[in-house]
């Protein structure tokens, strides 16, 4: 079966085919792609995938239909629990935050959600993380925008949006009839800025959520300051804190020598849960070497090459804070979701493996749920924390180990 070409156009980043309204070529460095998308049917019963073969086959490529599971096995799978808590209900709202199962979508990867409506059923996503929001509108940094690195890409967007008025008016009435929760990531440049965006977003219908951006990497001004501080992150915590009683999760940055002393920060100052990680700060150089390739010079490098990364956070922040934790970095497959829950997450974001395979935080779930049926698991808590040390702090005498 064949796949429509897509394209990233770096005035908008609006995902299909070019439309009549851009004629600008997108320009892409021609580096191999590290994210390629999976065609299969994501059922493993017993732990072998059911596979049907002759006649059932897909002749013109050879490739086998994975079968879809019977009516029992589906029964069975139904039964098994992926609901996550992420926040528990506060004052007369009485909202929390629950999921139904712990696969996200990360922010600017998954617009505002009615863009993928059409080739994904975002209904059964555990939630939706939508595009960076800010107090007043933003026309982003200058193009290039976006490049493709070996390990993932590099992009430096610049939190272009509409601004929160015009985001409330647009999506709301859309996100209250959704059973999805929809997370808001708010960005700012002043502790005044996140309280304002904070405040108009309190008590709006469709609004699950507060994802508090307080690490973008390719913002000239505001966002990084907050976090690679920890007064700073607990400044701004505490502040947006008092302005809401939307759930409250706080966004760290990797551009720090020790998280863990931010993280406990955020907590004290009384997020909900702590998502982990933002992209870590890069650069790309032009093809003929003369300048640097984006047009704001950095962005944020994303994909599979910050995994590694992102699982030292995760594993690090576990062992200090007591609050849920959102992994980030790098998920393409069941592993690398396997691989955050052992370090300590208990739900994860999938980012920029979406331009490559929209389906894939659906098709996570559905495998998440049949490894725990084949692990005889009646739900996949006891996949969290396994990895991590029996005595926290015990890696070793400094606790700094990876560091000069």
């Amino acid at each position: 079966m064949k796949t429509k070409k897509t394209v990233i156009a770096f005035g908008d980043m609006r995902l299909g085919k070019d439309s009549n309204r851009s004629k600008r070529t997108p320009t892409v460095r021609k580096d191999k792609n590290a994210i390629v998308p999976v065609d299969r049917f994501p059922i493993s019963v017993g732990g072998r995938p059911r596979i049907e073969t002759g006649a059932s086959a897909v002749a013109d490529l050879g490739v086998p239909i994975i079968a879809r599971p019977s009516l029992a096995e589906r029964e069975a799978l139904d039964r098994i629990d992926l609901s996550v808590e992420l926040a528990p209900a506060r004052g007369a709202h009485e909202r929390g935050l629950r999921l139904a199962n712990p696969v996200m979508v990360a922010s600017g990867t998954f617009g505002y959600g009615v863009e993928y409506g059409e080739v994904v059923d975002v209904q059964r996503i555990g939630a939706i993380c939508c595009k960076g929001t800010t107090l007043r509108p933003r026309a982003g940094n200058p193009p290039p925008r976006v490049t493709e690195t070996p390990g993932g890409m590099l992009n430096s967007i610049g939190l272009q949006n509409p601004g929160v008025d015009a985001v409330i008016e647009k999506y709301g009435s859309v996100w209250q009839g959704w059973k999805v929760p929809v997370i808001v990531n708010v960005a700012g440049e002043s502790i005044e800025d996140y309280v304002e965006v904070a405040r108009r977003l309190d008590g709006v219908p469709g609004v699950a959520g507060i994802e508090l951006n307080i690490s973008c990497p390719n913002v000239g001004k505001g966002g990084l300051q907050f976090a690679i501080d920890r007064d700073a992150a607990r400044a701004v915590t505490a502040a947006v804190r008092r302005a809401t009683e939307l759930p409250l999760l706080v966004k760290l940055s990797p551009n720090v020598a020790d998280v863990r002393p931010i993280a406990k920060a955020i907590e004290d100052a009384g997020a909900d849960a702590i998502c982990a990680i933002n992209t870590l700060s890069g650069l790309a150089v032009s093809a003929d070497r003369t300048r640097a390739f984006l047009g704001n010079t950095y962005g944020g490098l994303s994909g599979p090459a910050i995994k590694p990364v992102a699982l030292r956070v995760v594993y690090e922040v576990a062992q200090v804070v007591s609050i849920p934790i959102v992994a980030i970095g790098g998920v393409t497959s069941l592993a690398d979701v396997l691989d955050f829950l052992a370090c300590g997450a208990v739900a994860v974001q999938v980012g920029t493996a979406i331009f490559a395979d929209p389906e894939l935080p659906v098709r996570l779930g559905d495998e998440l749920r049949a490894e725990c049926l084949a692990r005889g698991l009646s739900s996949y808590a006891p996949l969290v924390g396994t990895a991590l040390p029996k005595r926290a702090g015990a890696s070793s005498a400094k606790g700094a180990e990876y560091r000069p």
